[in-house]
């Protein structure tokens, strides 16, 4: 697992997009992640596109999703 200086990855507060998760230290919405993988682009492709959200951020969310499901009976 890729150790990012913040344990915190996601945060949500109203008065950025209304309280829509977002990658923290931007405006980048969590959901935007799960939609270009959703759509066949892959990490590299969301990170061009999103230069604002680090590399390790977008990891740790993945594996911590991956190990949420391997979780769920």
């Amino acid at each position: 697992m890729i150790k990012y200086r913040s344990n915190k990855v996601i945060s949500r507060n109203k008065d950025i997009l209304g309280g829509t998760p977002v990658f923290v230290g931007t405006r980048v919405p969590v959901s935007t992640l799960w939609d270009y993988l959703k759509s066949g682009d892959s990490l590299e492709e969301f990170l061009e596109d999103f230069p604002s959200v680090k590399r390790e951020q977008a990891v740790i969310l993945i594996e911590r999703a991956q190990n949420h499901l391997s979780k769920v009976p």
